[in-house]
């Protein structure tokens, strides 16, 4: 079992680098296959087709997800744990970049995914909004109900867009980095800054410095 394993496992490594580096859409079954020197029969051993490939994809970042967007647990958060909330952020938009590009097209192409997707933005602007809450409580930052509420939508409304911004906005678009998708976390910040409390407004105000990228450089 442990060969099928390896090579379910490559199927899937490979899908993502080709995917990142190329575009979904520019990649094939026969692609995967012949970059990874094994036979069509054997990747559809493993998957029927490309779409259960990305399903299986997807998984791996809803799972990634999952494990970091929570609120921090018996104590009060702190501006290091928002720090560390973003850094994840920006890894694992890093990392499946083409479900960030891709998306319209994947959830039109894969109704299952679609409805797999509806419950994951939903069930992630939930944790953002308790996030946000556990911030409040810790006298970081100074919010209602609504304006919770609407920080949330917009803050996913950006960092889902951002790497499809960028492919659009950028001269090179098939050359994306980390910096570039950095950036999108600035704009987060920058959605929270009239919030912060002032005894938190020093340590934001590092924050927001440590994820800023110039425009010019992000847009190159």
């Amino acid at each position: 079992m442990a060969p099928r394993t390896k090579t379910r496992e490559r199927i899937v490594q490979v899908s993502l680098e080709l995917f990142n580096q190329q575009g979904e859409r520019n990649i094939t079954t026969n692609h995967i296959a012949a970059h990874m020197g094994i036979s069509p029969g054997n990747l559809y051993y493993h998957f029927p087709n490309k779409q259960a490939i990305i399903a299986e994809l997807f998984g791996e970042y809803e799972a990634l997800v999952k494990s970091f967007l929570i609120p921090t647990q018996h104590r009060l958060p702190t501006i290091e744990d928002k720090r560390d909330f973003f850094l994840a952020i920006i890894d694992g938009m890093w990392r499946y970049r083409f479900l960030h590009r891709d998306l319209e097209h994947l959830l039109s192409a894969d109704p299952e995914l679609a409805a797999r997707y509806r419950v994951f933005s939903q069930r992630c602007l939930v944790q953002a909004m308790a996030i946000y809450r556990g911030f409040i409580d810790a006298g970081i930052l100074q919010m209602n109900e609504s304006q919770i509420e609407w920080t949330s939508l917009n803050t996913w409304i950006v960092l889902t867009s951002w790497v499809r911004f960028l492919c659009t906005a950028r001269e090179n678009s098939e050359q994306l980095n980390e910096d570039a998708i950095r950036r999108g976390v600035y704009q987060v910040l920058m959605l929270e800054s009239g919030f912060i409390a002032p005894q938190a407004r020093q340590a934001f105000d590092a924050l927001c410095q440590a994820f800023h990228a110039p425009l010019h450089k992000v847009l190159i």
